[in-house]
């Protein structure tokens, strides 16, 4: 016994020791989730982002799903194909009235049109050190998940995956019920399953994904647009929660209180230096004292993540994982191991081949 407890405090010390590194000492790593791979640093939500969040020492790879016309949980961000970020090459077949593809919604779209698009050649205004690489397709889940294994063999990476279901207009997207079944039927198959954690705006996704597998860690996202409607009715976000009847004295314990009754392991506020940011010291505590954590985003402000630490937060999600895990490191605290740069490449070569 004596043995048992003498190794597990050897194990403590070195996840508070910002001087070891080892790989063992991942779990016990400050959560630095990069934002869509690391979109600061390489075009969003694609292989080579997830690449640079890998050699960039990210704790957590967060994405976003989309489901496709023909069912595939593809990962992007936004539910219709935007021209800022892809372009158009040629139809999926000939005569296809549905090309061109960009302005189409994802859920309209199958996989083989989606297949078309290059996604990898314009660097977005508001990320100028943000990498292009041209001729990037979007990929599955599948294929990303796929891509990962390769460089980490060991299976250390933990995973933060967004359902992009709009609440708000639900003829944009294909429904909860078709989301959750299928996105849960690729967690279940991959050795990353007890890694995942499953996000989601619209907390129906999360109680159905509870109900289909109470196994499965669930964060609730939320932003003040989410939680609260301009005529103070019920936000369709929250799955029929109705904030008023949580007790509370600011918005942040209410939605705190709201997350856990849905049985949330986590609460992800918007966190910025604006009117509608979300995260409060009072919504940290709240949130621990009912035995969640919280990961805000997304923190690009050192500022900002110097308050939100003395908060006592238990990861960040940003778009430059580089240098939030820089900071972290600085702070004393435990990061996770960076993953070799060649080996990540040479995976990020071997299946960038279309």
């Amino acid at each position: 016994m004596m043995l048992l407890l003498f190794a597990i405090s050897c194990l403590l010390a070195i996840g508070v020791s910002a001087a070891s590194q080892q790989p063992l000492a991942r779990p016990f790593a400050f959560d630095v989730q990069g934002h869509r791979g690391g979109r600061g640093n390489a075009i969003e939500n694609t292989l080579p982002s997830f690449a640079w969040g890998l050699i960039d020492g990210a704790t957590t790879l967060e994405l976003d799903n989309g489901v496709t016309k023909d069912g595939v949980v593809v990962v992007w961000h936004d539910e219709q194909i935007v021209a800022s970020k892809c372009q158009d090459t040629a139809p999926a077949f000939s005569d296809d009235a549905a090309f061109p593809y960009v302005g189409k919604f994802i859920a309209n779209l199958t996989l083989a049109q989606l297949k078309t698009l290059d996604c990898g050649s314009q660097r977005q205004s508001n990320f100028p050190l943000q990498l292009t690489y041209p001729g990037t397709r979007i990929s599955t889940l599948q294929e990303v998940f796929d891509f990962v294994e390769c460089a980490d063999t060991d299976h250390l990476i933990r995973w933060n995956i967004e359902s992009k279901i709009d609440a708000a207009f639900p003829d944009r997207t294909v429904g909860v019920d078709v989301f959750v079944k299928n996105q849960h039927a690729i967690f279940d198959a991959s050795p990353y399953k007890d890694a995942i954690t499953y996000q989601s705006f619209d907390w129906r996704s999360l109680i159905a994904m509870k109900k289909l597998d109470p196994t499965i860690i669930t964060s609730a996202l939320v932003e003040h647009e989410t939680a609260v409607t301009p005529d103070n009715t019920v936000s369709p976000w929250l799955g029929g929660l109705n904030l008023q009847n949580f007790s509370g004295s600011s918005l942040g314990v209410k939605l705190a209180n709201a997350a856990h009754s849905i049985n949330a392991s986590i609460l992800s506020p918007h966190a910025t230096y604006s009117p509608k940011s979300l995260a409060t010291k009072e919504m940290v505590d709240q949130a621990h004292y009912l035995g969640m954590l919280v990961k805000p985003w997304t923190v690009n402000s050192l500022d900002m993540a110097d308050e939100l630490l003395r908060w006592g937060v238990d990861g960040i999600i940003t778009d430059y994982p580089n240098m939030v895990r820089r900071w972290v490191q600085q702070q004393g605290r435990q990061v996770a191991p960076k993953y070799p740069k060649r080996r990540v490449l040479a995976c990020l070569d071997e299946h960038s081949r279309w």
